[in-house]
């Protein structure tokens, strides 16, 4: 429990009351339409042994007592700014309360294809631009600067756009210190370093560099700095995070185009010469508005792709006719499309041994077997999830069980942020309602243990789950029995520092790969967690998103015994552990045809099958 006086009343507040965590502060919902930021003290547990952020809390807190005093009244309705100090016992100031954007999606979600595919068009990201466009340049008029402009602090409700973390803000003697690899501006870097590194101080023509970098990432779902960069001549090889310092974008010949992302040819060329400009040039200015304005997106009727140019690129080549095949042999691998639709795949599993999944097409969501589950359109809030026959959709805390033949069941279950929480095997499905991990049985509902209520992820297997919760201090990671009562929370896997962006788990029978993803010190970090059925954690790694590794990214990989199968650009890659470690056991360059980094795959005794967006493969190794 954490006390603080607000307007002079003593305001305590509790784990259960934490929506958020960042890198500085921690953030609670306290009711009244108020959500209060917490600024994280030198002595915070997720500052413990790293002695150069205890220094940085200590010197921002301090900055704060005058800063916030100061701060600009005249900035844009969209921007989250102060409304009263949160006062400690000293009466310094420790934070402040804020409006809380309840239902809000970060802008990070944006430029993610799964995500945008589930019913968020092109269209709708030009209008979030378009505003965003406005609040940006109300900032400046009011001699304020953002600084660390990145897609974490900015919110998305509807088409609006909304800045949080706005005591950050650069303005008067007071300076933005902080950066995002990402989005910052090379230009105010060490150009001598093999990372980005400021030494110049964030200026309005770093914000829209910033917003450049957004609205690329958005459109293509590949940051301008993406992909990998592959130099023939192996002398001029540099470290991923040393590329914006070279301007050695994912336009260069030499940079290899991540398969998941759009390519930048359906872009206008107005657009696209704005972007070289940008990226490669070092031309900045404020981005003109009319580029956003003019931009109309359009539905190729001979291929199917969406496009921004008045002809579509695609059909001006020879499209590769390899995987529309039904069979395609390469090498050692024999690929065999089993489905395929005009639609989406929105999930899938392997339940006793068969591979189940749930797609949209013609106004409907469907089962493997065509059958009709309900009818509705796209929606980027529902999670999907099967067991055996029955269809789980949630959205809202409300989850659904749908079966043929049975009469719907809703079941109110809580929520991470947005997320409903719930998740499913072949057996059974379980929730998160009123603290407590919920199991559904022929007999009724099923207590499982006690969880933190609003702030756990969990996610089973077909013997075992996993899941962990963060909140304020507490950072606990537990698993539990498939279909016995009870909870093991002393899995001790490493605290996790900065802001939470994306984590997911994968089974095998005897141990989970956990992986999560998190923002810290101006970057995105995977980490992998191998954690056994008992709680033991075997092994642990990390690696920095988007560096070409299997770890580059965190979803669509699968586990089967004591290995791992991940996707890549390049084709699937198989990890095991050896003494404690994750290493490399096989790569099979063979399946680079039929997966990206982007895939999800299954392994079954008939071979692994990968599912992609709109299309399911089953792969043979011989």
């Amino acid at each position: 429990m954490t006390q603080v006086t607000i307007g002079g009343r003593r305001v305590t507040v509790s784990p259960s009351n934490a929506i958020g965590k960042g890198g500085e502060a921690d953030i609670y919902n306290i009711g009244g339409g108020l959500a209060l930021k917490l600024f994280k003290p030198p002595d915070h547990p997720d500052y413990d042994g790293f002695p150069h952020e205890q220094r940085g809390a200590e010197e921002r807190i301090k900055a704060h007592q005058q800063k916030l005093k100061l701060f600009p009244k005249n900035l844009p309705p969209n921007v989250v700014t102060p409304i009263d100090f949160a006062l400690n016992r000293k009466q310094e100031i420790v934070g402040y309360t804020m409006r809380f954007l309840s239902g809000a999606e970060l802008l990070m979600r944006y430029s993610e294809r799964r995500f945008r595919e589930s019913g968020v068009g092109n269209d709708t990201i030009l209008n979030i631009f378009k505003n965003l466009h406005g609040t940006v340049s109300g900032i400046h008029r009011s001699s304020v600067v953002i600084g660390d402009f990145n897609d974490l602090n900015v919110m998305v409700l509807g088409n609006e756009c909304y800045l949080i973390d706005a005591d950050s803000f650069q303005f008067g003697g007071f300076m933005c210190r902080v950066f995002t690899a990402r989005f910052a501006d090379p230009t105010l870097c060490d150009p001598k370093l093999t990372s980005l590194m400021l030494v110049k101080p964030h200026n309005p023509m770093s914000d829209w560099y910033s917003f450049s970098a957004m609205f690329f990432q958005c459109l293509l779902y590949v940051d301008p700095y993406g992909g990998v960069y592959r130099p023939k001549n192996q002398a001029k090889r540099i470290p991923n995070g040393a590329r914006p310092l070279k301007r050695i974008t994912v336009f260069s010949p030499e940079v290899i185009y991540p398969k998941p992302a759009i390519p930048f040819r359906v872009l206008p060329d107005d657009i696209l010469d704005r972007f070289h400009r940008i990226f490669e040039k070092d031309e900045r200015g404020i981005f003109p508005v009319a580029l956003i304005e003019n931009m109309r997106w359009t539905r190729c009727a001979g291929c199917g792709i969406e496009h921004a140019r008045s002809v579509c690129p695609e059909c001006q080549k020879v499209a590769p006719g390899a995987i529309r095949q039904t069979v395609v042999k390469r090498g050692k691998v024999t690929a065999t499309r089993i489905f395929r639709t005009s639609g989406r795949i929105l999930y899938a599993s392997v339940q006793n041994g068969n591979l189940k999944w749930l797609y949209h097409d013609v106004g409907g969501f469907k089962r493997e077997d065509s059958s009709l589950v309900i009818t509705g359109s796209l929606d980027p809030q529902i999670r999907f999830r099967i067991s055996d026959k029955k269809t789980l959709l949630g959205k809202n805390g409300s989850l659904a069980v749908l079966e043929a033949g049975m009469d719907p069941k809703q079941i109110m279950v809580e929520s991470f942020q947005n997320l409903p929480i719930f998740d499913a095997n072949a057996d059974h499905f379980y929730w998160a309602a009123e603290g407590q991990l919920k199991r559904s049985s022929a007999l009724g509902d099923e207590y499982v243990g006690d969880v933190l209520s609003n702030q756990t992820l969990f996610w089973v297997g077909s013997k075992f789950g996993f899941g962990f919760y963060r909140a304020g201090n507490m950072n606990v990671a537990f698993v539990f029995d498939a279909e016995h009562r009870g909870i093991n929370d002393n899995v001790k896997i490493t605290r996790l520092r900065g802001q939470l962006v994306d984590s997911t788990c994968v089974f095998g029978d005897s141990r989970a790969w956990f992986f999560v993803a998190t923002r810290e010190s101006g970057k995105t970090i995977n980490h992998c967690f191998v954690i056994a059925r008992t709680g033991e954690v075997e092994a642990v790694t990390d690696a920095e998103d988007g560096d070409g590794s299997w770890l580059g990214t965190i979803r669509g990989k699968a586990a089967t015994g004591s290995m791992l199968f991940a996707p890549t650009d390049e084709g699937i890659i198989r990890l095991q552990i050896e003494n404690g470690q994750i290493k490399e056991a096989a790569r099979f360059p063979d399946t680079e045809p039929f997966v990206d980094s982007g895939s999800q795959l299954f392994v079954t005794k008939s071979g692994i099958y990968v599912v992609d967006r709109n299309e399911i493969t089953q792969l043979t190794i011989g």
